[in-house]
């Protein structure tokens, strides 16, 4: 694995935990009926996981062209960490969107 390889791995690991960690933290917020800090954090998930796609697309992208992008336990670990940033980005957009049913409810 080159460093060229490494520089655009790196950021698919760093901006999916960003994600993951802004959407725990928005429904963590949303739990304590602040869905404006709910709100935010979900942004920052949101431009977290565009974040990371760009360079997912610029793997896509060499792949497309016949270039050879070696997998590597990096690269799954890599699209793991991508994965689920977006799977709790996912969840945590209707988690907020109950907790803010039940809190109008009370």
């Amino acid at each position: 694995m080159d460093d060229a390889q490494m520089a655009v791995i790196m950021p698919l690991i760093m901006y999916g935990g960003e994600a993951k960690s802004s959407a725990v933290e928005a429904i963590r917020a949303a739990k304590e009926g602040n869905f404006e800090k709910a709100d935010e954090r979900i942004e920052a998930a949101s431009k977290a996981i565009v974040e990371a796609h760009h360079g997912q697309t610029e793997l896509l992208t060499k792949a497309a062209n016949g270039e050879d992008v070696p997998v590597s336990i990096y690269m799954v670990h890599a699209q793991d960490h991508l994965m689920t940033g977006i799977a709790f980005v996912d969840l945590a957009k209707e988690i907020i969107e109950l907790y803010k049913v039940v809190k109008n409810e009370k």
